[in-house]
């Protein structure tokens, strides 16, 4: 609790408030592009505690959201294959797919496993040496590393039924695509747990190729404006930079091991973003010479037609250029509880942090 109550001073917040209105004198528009910044500023009520020059947007941070309906198509056609398990975190047994989803195909019998991490999918092949166990691997450079460590480890230990199919995705281009696209964003709040793995160097082509400033945050409320300070100061004074604030866990040069376990399993490709469309090497896939664990290159199946909610505004969302309760989905045909779009399933979608505390 002591650690939680430093970042959740009342006073200190109040001063950082107080700093901010001081400093800001400019329309500025920042875009978090971390689904636990999204979380954490409606959760904390941090756009009603800024002052009208400082507008908030969402961005393209939750990786669930992002992923093609067809990536759950294609799951669900792994699944209906005999003898075959799909391992999984939460938040993808509920998204929908195109005429069904992961959750819906569990209720009517087929092997579908809610995983904490990617070696309980280990100890689920090795105990059903018979079936196939698929790991859904999916998530930006945070998650990859647990990817990457599960084929290591399938490799070491002779796994021949462990497969993963990958939709691991990289921050950058997305970032980078929003900015090409005109999107309104003066600032981004950058993401803490990617950085982590990650370092600080993927994001300086921002501010040198395009003028505006990244600051890494962390996720307590005295982080998340803290961060919003340091970059409405760029802003003001503008000096562009890549800064950290949230130096207790995010270092420039990132977690080198996690980066060398990444390059070792994987390699970039093109790859579709809800709202963003194909972008140039933002995915991830397994390297040929693991190919015996990749699921997209060891199995055929045919996967149906995908087809999209031509109501859901999911895409725009992401990127920022609309607000979850501009959908007229929002909390009717569409809400936690029986979602539309990924954007409302995700614990990390800006539809649920709307309608979880602001509905």
């Amino acid at each position: 609790m002591k650690y939680i109550d430093e970042y959740r001073d009342k006073e200190k917040v109040k001063l950082l408030i107080e700093e901010i209105k001081k400093v800001s004198k400019h329309p500025v528009t920042l875009m978090e592009v971390c689904g636990g910044h999204t979380m954490s500023i409606q959760k904390f009520g941090i756009p009603s505690l800024l002052p009208q020059t400082v507008n908030l947007i969402s961005g393209p941070g939750c990786p669930v959201c992002v992923s093609d309906r067809k990536y759950i198509d294609q799951a669900i056609a792994y699944l209906r294959l005999p003898g075959t398990i799909i391992t999984t975190y939460g938040d993808l047994i509920r998204v929908p797919g195109s005429s069904s989803s992961l959750d819906k195909e569990k209720s009517q019998g087929r092997d579908v496993r809610v995983v904490y991490s990617v070696l309980d999918a280990l100890d689920i092949a090795e105990k059903n040496p018979d079936k196939n166990v698929i790991f859904l691997g999916i998530g930006f450079e945070t998650t990859t590393p647990g990817s990457a460590v599960g084929i290591l480890n399938a490799k070491k230990r002779g796994l021949k039924n462990f497969y993963l199919y990958s939709a691991h995705k990289v921050m950058p281009p997305a970032m980078e695509a929003l900015i090409d696209e005109d999107v309104k964003i003066d600032g981004y709040i950058g993401p803490g747990h990617v950085s982590v793995i990650t370092g600080t160097g993927i994001y300086q082509f921002i501010p040198e190729k395009y003028g505006l400033g990244v600051v890494v945050s962390g996720f307590e409320p005295t982080d998340i404006l803290q961060t919003i300070l340091m970059l409405v100061k760029q802003f003001e004074e503008k000096r562009p930079a890549v800064e950290i604030q949230y130096t207790r866990a995010v270092k420039p040069e990132g977690n080198l091991q996690a980066q060398k376990m990444i390059d070792e399993v994987f390699e970039p490709r093109d790859d579709w973003w809800r709202g963003l469309g194909v972008l140039k090497k933002s995915g991830l896939k397994v390297r040929e010479k693991y190919s015996d664990f990749d699921a997209e290159v060891c199995f055929e199946v045919e996967v149906e037609p995908t087809r999209h909610d031509k109501a859901c505004i999911c895409g725009e969302v992401l990127k920022g250029i609309a607000k979850p309760f501009e959908c007229k989905l929002f909390g009717k045909a569409c809400t936690p509880f029986d979602p539309v779009g990924p954007c409302m399933v995700s614990s990390e979608g800006a539809c649920h942090a709307y309608y979880r505390y602001n509905h």
